[in-house]
């Protein structure tokens, strides 16, 4: 798998997509990937503007972001600096120059200290997913707080 690896001469700029699971355009962002191994591709994203979040704070302009995906998994992870930001999706697609993800509303924000909160569990169940979309939303929430307690990749850094 290290021939995936990226040296830093050869990131490449991309897009990504958030979409709601009604295909909307939720947001998107400049990127650039970092490192492919395998299913794993690592980015490295700038904040083009201030966000405001309710749990973050304000995310300031400029704030540099490590972003995980995983081709075959239902989450990534975002690190900003000592905290993590979680999201349970879809396995995402990738082209090679856009990165498309659907939203599934759940969220996991992890502290410092690795203790996490499990968020907007609620708008998830009250949204009417399909069965194996809910099976997988769960499994997949399971699997990211299993890797938080134990402090697997990537919060093992």
């Amino acid at each position: 798998m290290e021939e995936n690896k990226l040296t830093p001469l050869e990131t490449k700029a991309i897009v990504v997509r958030v979409l709601k699971s009604d295909g909307r355009e939720r947001r998107r962002w400049a990127a650039r990937v970092v490192e492919r191994v395998g299913p794993l591709i690592v980015l490295d994203a700038v904040f083009d503007e201030e966000i405001h979040h309710d749990l973050l704070g304000t995310i300031a302009l400029g704030t540099v972001s490590k972003e995980y995906y995983w081709l075959d998994r239902w989450y990534n992870v975002f690190r900003f600096s000592d905290r993590f930001y979680c999201n349970v999706t879809e396995p995402p697609a990738f082209d090679g120059s856009i990165l498309t993800y659907v939203d599934l509303d759940i969220d996991v924000l992890v502290e410092s200290d690795f203790s996490y909160k499990i968020l907007d569990l609620e708008d998830f169940e009250t949204a009417q997913y399909p069965a194996e979309v809910q099976h997988n939303a769960r499994q997949a929430l399971e699997e990211l707080t299993s890797l938080v307690e134990t402090r697997s990749f990537p919060f093992d850094e």
